[in-house]
C-alpha cells in the first residue's frame, strides 16, 4: 500500500508518502511550519517525498488529506490537491479531521497520556476547536467549536491532559469549574506522517465513483461576505 498524505489545515505544510507491505513500513515526509504560503509550498513538497519513497504519482493506492477544521483557505488547499492528483492516479481518496490527526501525530512524538485527553486548537475570537481522544488518540468527542467554558464542561471527569494552542484557555476554564487539566505541546499541528498513519490503519477510502466526498469541514462561517450582501448594507 502506498499513500500519500497532504495537510495544509493550519500553522504547517507537510506531505508524506508511507509504503507499507505487510509488517513493513517506509516513510518518506516533509514538515515545515508556516503561517502563509501552503499552496506554493505543497506541491513541491509532494515531490520530494515521492522522489525519496522512489515511486511516482503513478504507484499511488490512496491519497489522504486533512478536511479541516483549520484556516479557510488552508483547508481547501490539501483536498484540491488531493483530488486533482486522485483524478489522474485513480488512487482512491481518504479524509478525516485535523484533531485527530494532533492526536495521533502527539502519540508518534512520544506523547503518553495514561487516560483520556483533549485537543483544543485556538480558533480566536475566543473560541476553540475541541476533540477529546482515548489513551490511543481513537475519537471520543468532536471536533466542536465552542467557548473555552462549554469546552470544560465537555470534558471527561478522569482528563487530566490537554494539547494544542488553545489549551491554556481550557485549563483556565476547567480550573474555574474545579477541574484541574494540564497544558502541554502547546505548539503542535497536524501532521502528513500522522495522517498516513491513520489512512492506513482505517481502510475508509473512497471508491473511484464518489471522489467528491472529500469536502471541507467548516465549524464556523467565512469572515469574507458576498459584494451583493456588502452594497445591501451601504
Amino acid at each position: 500500500m502506498n499513500i500519500l498524505a497532504l495537510d495544509t489545515s493550519m500553522g504547517a505544510c507537510s506531505a508524506a508518502v508511507l509504503v507499507a507491505a505487510g509488517p513493513s513500513r517506509r516513510l518518506a515526509a516533509r514538515h515545515v511550519a508556516m503561517s502563509r504560503g501552503h499552496a506554493e509550498a505543497l506541491m513541491p513538497m509532494v515531490q520530494d517525498v515521492l522522489a525519496e519513497a522512489g515511486l511516482s504519482a503513478a504507484d499511488l493506492n490512496v491519497i489522504a488529506a486533512t478536511v479541516g477544521p483549520g484556516s479557510f483557505t488552508g483547508v481547501r488547499i490539501a483536498i484540491a490537491a488531493a483530488r486533482g492528483l486522485a483524478l489522474v492516479t485513480r488512487a482512491k481518496l481518504f479524509g478525516t479531521d485535523s484533531l485527530s490527526v494532533m492526536a495521533r501525530a502527539a502519540l508518534l512524538d512520544g506523547f503518553e497520556p495514561d487516560g483520556p485527553f483533549g485537543v483544543a486548537f485556538d480558533a480566536r475570537r475566543g473560541m476553540l476547536y475541541l476533540g477529546v481522544y482515548d489513551a490511543h488518540a481513537q475519537r471520543l468527542e468532536g471536533p466542536r467549536l465552542v467557548a473555552p467554558n462549554d469546552a470544560a464542561a465537555l470534558l471527561p471527569d478522569n482528563l487530566g491532559l490537554a494539547i494544542g494552542s488553545g489549551t491554556n484557555l481550557l485549563a483556565d476554564a476547567a480550573a474555574a469549574r474545579g477541574h484541574a487539566v494540564t497544558a502541554t505541546l502547546d505548539d503542535l499541528q497536524p501532521s502528513a506522517a500522522a495522517l498516513a498513519e491513520i489512512a492506513l490503519e482505517s481502510g475508509e477510502t473512497c471508491d473511484g465513483k464518489t471522489r467528491d466526498v472529500l469536502r471541507p469541514l467548516y465549524l464556523r462561517p467565512p469572515d469574507a461576505k458576498p459584494q451583493a450582501a456588502a452594497l445591501e448594507r451601504c
